[in-house]
């Protein structure tokens, strides 16, 4: 290949997009050569590679987009450390298709009882949903700017957006009453619309000290369970655990 040609090729490839095609064509060339194949073999291996690398691209970013604390898949979690947790029914929810359904999860435990929720939305994001992450917290708080600011019907509409919204430690902090009502509004808009996932160390009999008033936590209970799938995470500390089985296996 002339230099002219190439760097016509090159340039196309730039304009286009295509930077493993770019990267990956010379050596798949001489290789397609030495081999023996057609034009159309030789074609068929840049393009496969610039499916997956793009694949892998969009996977990345839509990890990052979700803002997740960590990164932990369902492969480094241990389900031996939570034996009252449903292994089977953790596995098949990361198939995602309660997520397509628009239903929802509530996973309760106390705190460090494992990351499901974590591994589930990479999970999801693997498989090119869309997912948003926030603490109960941090949502209810940004909410509460946004509506102080005039730009909650913008934030409102990104969050009911997310094919998955996952709420992390609903519970630790009481909401105040506009906290609690903005909270319920937003997930009323995400009834039947998108699924949403809520971590809570609370039962849902002791909800009422999150949101503050029986008629309201009733409601929200009434949208969050019409199709939900209860986690039972509650066990020892994931974390403690986990810790112990590093130093039991560290050198003496």
């Amino acid at each position: 290949m002339t230099d002219t040609p190439k760097i016509l090729l090159a340039d196309h490839l730039k304009t286009l997009k295509l930077p493993t095609f770019l990267r990956e064509i010379e050596k798949l060339g001489r290789q397609c050569a030495a081999e023996g194949l057609d034009h159309v073999q030789f074609l068929a291996r840049p393009v496969e590679l610039e499916l997956i690398d793009r694949e892998r691209r969009m996977v990345e970013r839509r990890i990052k987009a979700a803002k997740f604390p960590t990164t932990e898949s369902l492969d480094s979690f241990d389900f031996k450390t939570i034996p009252k947790l449903n292994k089977m029914q953790v596995l098949d929810l990361a198939r995602c298709e309660w997520i397509d359904r628009r239903e929802n999860v509530i996973a309760l435990g106390p705190s460090g009882t494992g990351k499901t929720h974590v591994a589930l939305g990479l999970a999801a994001c693997q498989k090119g949903m869309s997912v948003g992450f926030t603490t109960g917290a941090a949502l209810v708080n940004e909410l509460m700017e946004a509506r102080d600011e005039r730009r909650l019907l913008r934030v409102q509409k990104q969050m009911a957006g997310v094919k998955l919204l996952i709420i992390d430690k609903l519970g630790f902090v009481p909401l105040s009453k506009t906290g609690a009502e903005l909270l319920f509004e937003l997930i009323s808009q995400r009834y039947k619309r998108g699924a949403t996932m809520i971590t809570s160390n609370l039962p849902f009999d002791e909800w009422t000290e999150t949101f503050g008033t029986e008629r309201l936590t009733g409601a929200l209970l009434d949208r969050l369970t019409h199709h939900v799938n209860i986690v039972e995470m509650n066990g020892e500390s994931y974390r403690l655990a986990q810790s112990r089985a590093r130093k039991a296996e560290a050198p003496t």
